[in-house]
């Protein structure tokens, strides 16, 4: 586990230099709001974070519900049974189980790893707008249907879950980077991803923080070649069908 600080936020990276999983730590004035659940053995690296800190984790929340990021929820919930699971009225079905589409959701399949043995169930369902503490969630659907970010009001630092990546270059979602690809592979929608990104962008954000990668101070010049990239090769590649 690496714990990585840039203000409020704190990246809690698992496989840092082989497969980077990421969660967030968000300070609060006297307590921890987690973002993300990473994966199954992670919980020991999570709480060990919340010690170093020396605040209590009284939240969870979620920016979506593929395995990479609530493979720890159930035991954390253990560990933590006073903790408020928080997620997208959407991505709660993904955490149940379920890969069936909405009305008005198109033919394209969910994919990724949505697991069906999470016996966690949420507290709070979010919409777009939400506070949890210092967090606004913003929805930004595209990687599943009910994707969310967050934005710290303090200082515009942005968890974006897998909206973004980082590892293998910056990308939005859906846009195949060959040394890492898994992202792209599990994006159900990446024209609605394209959407979400340019929404996120708008934001200004301070520090990008994703899923999978380091967190990028200043990130409004890389988020915008990514998308402009994205729109780019998805137009082509749309053209060419």
């Amino acid at each position: 586990m690496k714990l990585t600080q840039i203000g409020f936020l704190y990246q809690v990276a698992f496989m840092p230099n082989f497969f980077p999983v990421n969660c967030y730590l968000v300070e609060e004035e006297s307590e921890l709001t987690l973002i993300d659940a990473a994966l199954p053995f992670s919980v020991k690296g999570i709480l060990e974070a919340s010690r170093r800190i020396g605040k209590p984790i009284t939240r969870i929340v979620l920016t979506h519900a593929h395995g990479d990021h609530v493979g720890a929820l159930d035991r954390l919930k253990l560990e933590l049974p006073q903790v408020k699971v928080h997620i997208s009225r959407r991505d709660a079905k993904l955490l149940a189980g379920s890969k069936e589409l909405e009305a008005g959701e198109g033919q394209s399949p969910i994919k990724g790893d949505v697991p069906k043995a999470i016996r966690t169930k949420p507290d709070v369902l979010l919409a777009d707008g939400d506070r949890i503490g210092s967090l606004q969630a913003v929805a930004a659907p595209g990687h599943t249907p009910g994707s969310m970010a967050f934005i710290d009001v303090r200082s515009r630092a942005l968890v974006a879950g897998d909206a973004f990546q980082v590892r293998g270059g910056v990308a939005v979602s859906g846009l195949m980077k060959l040394w890492f690809p898994f992202p792209a592979l599990a994006t159900w929608n990446r024209e609605v991803s394209l959407d979400s990104a340019r929404k996120l962008r708008a934001l200004a954000p301070s520090v990008l923080a994703v899923g999978h990668g380091k967190m990028i101070e200043q990130p409004l010049t890389v988020m915008d070649r990514a998308i402009e990239e994205a729109a780019r090769k998805f137009r082509l590649e749309k053209a060419n069908i």
